[in-house]
């Protein structure tokens, strides 16, 4: 028995039917005999299972800020850019509402450019506080990597807005931070908060690196963000060093304006 609509008007409102509605276009779809129409509705039905799926993999995100929900504001720490050759660290800090259910998120390296932008937005959005940091290619070659690190994710909780009561940081911990801190190994796939810090860090640095490519051309700053690809390093050899670039970083590479 056919619902008397032809099959390309049921095939459009599939693919503009969001998750909530599918329930509602596999009971409307499910007694059409049409060939047509029930592959539809088995495309709805894998849809559906992918997203329940989904939800369950981001309530096994959450079990790090369900153990820690007793101590009040939850916040996950992470930064981006402690390898590339030219370029900013940036250190994300964010506090998501308790039982967050924001779908998706995950280690930003794990995620498409257009994924992570979608979930920025969603997340910028939906948190309690968002912070970041930062710590520029001079005052990583001043105090080291690591040091510049800790220093912009100090800045990233410090520009919180919201004082958290508790730091899920990805590995580490952070020296001269006077809040309890849970170091987390491989954080950013495990833990809800750390993999939103860690796609509001990437896209913010991503944004900067692209920008960085319109003021300093040649070194491909907009696809590389400044790691030591062949195509990055052979512009290094022919132009030098960026203004952007950390000079310790590229000392070892025998390059003009690298000392």
């Amino acid at each position: 028995m056919g619902s008397g609509k032809k099959i390309e008007s049921i095939r459009e409102e599939y693919r503009a039917a969001g998750d909530t509605s599918l329930p509602f276009f596999i009971e409307t779809y499910a007694c059409d005999a049409r060939q047509g129409v029930q592959k539809l509705v088995e495309q709805a039905k894998k849809r559906m299972d992918k997203l329940s799926a989904e939800r369950q993999r981001i309530y096994g995100l959450r079990a790090y800020e369900r153990q820690y929900a007793g101590a009040g504001y939850v916040c996950g720490i992470d930064e981006v850019g402690r390898g590339p050759l030219a370029g900013p660290v940036v250190a994300g800090a964010v506090i998501l509402p308790k039982d967050c259910e924001i779908l998706y998120i995950n280690d930003s390296k794990k995620l498409t450019a257009a994924k992570r932008e979608e979930l920025y937005d969603v997340i910028m959005g939906q948190a309690v506080a968002v912070g970041l940091g930062e710590a520029s290619p001079r005052r990583i070659d001043e105090i080291n990597i690591l040091q510049a690190t800790y220093e912009a994710m100090r800045e990233a909780i410090k520009n919180l807005g919201v004082m958290p009561d508790i730091l899920l940081n990805d590995a580490v911990t952070i020296p001269q931070v006077d809040i309890p801190q849970v170091p987390i190994v491989r954080g950013d796939a495990k833990s809800i908060s750390i993999g939103a810090s860690s796609i509001v860090a990437k896209v913010t640095r991503d944004r900067m690196m692209e920008a960085y490519d319109a003021k300093y051309p040649g070194y491909g700053f907009a696809k590389n963000k400044g790691y030591g690809t062949a195509e990055h390093i052979a512009a290094l050899k022919e132009i030098g060093a960026s203004p952007i670039h950390r000079r310790t970083f590229i000392k070892n590479f025998g390059l003009p304006g690298a000392g």
